[in-house]
């Protein structure tokens, strides 16, 4: 058990977390949630010993241990693959350590004989002697392949070095495992393993994410940042969201009867039972369904954008058609070649690959920004296109404030007319005249659904569009995407949009396109659609 006593932290005037208690125990998964800036990360550091509180203490049971994902991609460059996710487990690593130095001396004594026999039996009590075909096993699973094992962790690009650290977190069992955002620059396939892993995990877990669908399949239970307060809910973070608007809504109703709020909150935890009753980890995790009770969420403080695509006019038949498109790189490499498809009216494409730049630049080539490829792309002429790009820096180099800058792109120039789609995804007040060349990440991101909602679209077209976005975006671009009445096309990593959406998919891949008419979800589990893969990446 990991028991966080009477915890508080403050920077300055700043109250980050007060008096915190909370106890957390084998068995669960916590995903801590909370606003931009509620101080996730930082609860993580608390727990981990890297930051001490100004008041309380974190203890855990004793002889028990901790892992935590390395968030410093460069820590152990100089050391070899397999070495550094041994070095996962610090004790047994350094026994083996300390075993090597004595075998090494050539004046081995009596006393290091004794040594070395009670090191021995500590690394064969840790299950050392199988400690390089578990850490080989674990990369392999990551996507890892052999042949890498014994390289430097330099020699590796950034996705493969995001892997054998989360190998390192899990090697060797730890009782309580920390992980910030573990699955940022994995692919699908590598995610879903890590939920499985997860989801059979037998300890303690606590994670940050802004993956709703990873949240969903792992978590046991929310810890939810609000107050300055720290409150553990039962159940996943779906069931947080939505029994937490429910509160909302049940408090602001006067006028409802005690009798019947009852009634609509046992209806709500029936019907999201059944939900998870049916989902992919659902034998893992039964126990979350005995805990359900909406009765201890809190309506939550944090505000919401609200994300509304309307269509300037309905498109017609002809909405696209691309033929024989290709692009190679300056190295002469193709991200894609010979890609064929047409684009109908209603369809919402979910565009997937294991090469992302393959796809940044064909959405860059469809909305007309790329001119490198070869092919011919043509809209139907009832097409009115909005594009949420990837990369958008380009869009902010003017030092001009909010507003002027979403007037730019508007017909109508009247002052409140702009303010109203600013306002929509929270800038309001002072925060309008600031200037746009000091926009962060998330609020330029911002910047540009407000001015796909003010360009009112009929073809909406989305290039990774929850990056930088915080959960409260996220799940409001995700409730505007399913409400657009127009046709979309989309690339994104998060598994819930890719899920809700999607009723097309098109895998473009170096030899050819998969394009099934299908749901991401049917689309992942598809083994017919693995063997087809694993022939076109060859």
């Amino acid at each position: 058990m990991l028991t966080v006593a009477n915890v508080s932290l403050r920077f300055g005037k700043r109250v980050l977390f007060e008096d915190v208690n909370l106890k957390f125990t084998r068995g669960n998964c916590y995903g801590i949630i909370g606003a931009n800036g509620a101080g996730k990360s930082t609860f993580l550091k608390i727990l981990s010993g890297e930051i001490e509180p100004n008041t309380g203490s974190v203890d855990m049971d004793p002889g028990k241990r901790m892992a935590v994902l390395n968030q410093n991609h460069f820590a152990f460059d100089e050391f070899p693959v397999l070495q550094t996710v041994i070095r996962g487990h610090s004790q047994l690593w350094a026994i083996m350590e300390e075993k090597d130095a004595l075998y090494a001396k050539e004046d081995f004594s009596e006393d290091d004989g004794m040594r070395a026999s009670e090191l021995e039996a500590d690394f064969a009590e840790m299950d050392g002697w199988n400690a390089e075909s578990d850490a080989a096993s674990l990369l392999s699973s990551l996507g890892i392949e052999e042949d890498v094992h014994d390289k430097l962790l330099k020699e590796l690009n950034g996705n493969q070095k995001v892997r054998v650290l989360i190998a390192q977190a899990l090697f060797g069992n730890p009782d309580v495992l920390l992980m910030d955002e573990p699955t940022n620059d994995l692919d699908v396939e590598t995610i879903r393993w890590l939920e499985d892993f997860l989801a059979q995990f037998e300890n303690t877990v606590l994670v940050v994410s802004h993956d709703r669908h990873f949240l969903d399949n792992v978590c046991t239970h929310v810890c939810d940042i609000d107050y300055s307060k720290i409150n553990i809910y039962s159940g996943n973070y779906t069931f947080w969201y939505e029994s937490s608007q429910l509160a909302l809504r049940q408090r602001s109703d006067q006028n409802k009867k005690a009798e019947e709020k009852k009634k609509e909150l046992q209806e709500f935890i029936a019907r999201f039972s059944a939900n998870v009753a049916k989902s992919r980890q659902a034998t893992a995790r039964k126990k979350m369904l005995e805990k359900l009770d909406i009765e201890e969420i809190q309506p939550s403080t944090r505000k919401y954008p609200g994300i509304f695509f309307r269509q300037n006019r309905e498109v017609g038949d002809q909405v696209l058609t691309a033929e024989n498109l290709s692009f190679q790189t300056q190295d002469g490499e193709y991200l894609y070649k010979d890609v064929n498809f047409t684009v109908n009216k209603g369809d919402k494409i979910a565009f997937v690959s294991r090469n992302t730049l393959a796809l940044n630049t064909l959405f860059k080539s469809l909305w007309g920004e790329e001119k490198g490829g070869k092919g011919e792309i043509r809209w139907g002429v009832t097409v009115t296109m909005g594009f949420l790009p990837n990369e958008n820096a380009h869009y902010f180099t003017e030092k001009i404030n909010l507003v002027d800058w979403l007037r730019q792109y508007s017909e109508e120039k009247d002052e409140t007319y702009i303010r109203g789609f600013l306002g929509r995804m929270l800038f309001s007040g002072e925060e309008t005249q600031k200037m746009c060349t000091v926009l962060s990440g998330g609020e330029k991101v911002r910047c540009m659904l407000s001015k796909m909602m003010l360009e009112s679209p009929n073809v909406a077209l989305f290039d990774e569009p929850t990056n930088h976005l915080d959960l409260e975006s996220i799940q409001a671009l995700n409730n505007g995407m399913k409400e657009f009445a127009g046709t979309i096309l989309f690339h994104s990593h998060d598994q819930e949009v890719m899920n809700s959406i999607a009723n097309r998919i098109i895998e473009i891949t170096p030899n050819g396109i998969i394009d099934k008419h299908m749901t991401y979800e049917e689309y992942a589990e598809s083994s017919e659609i693995k063997e087809r893969r694993t022939e076109l990446y060859a």
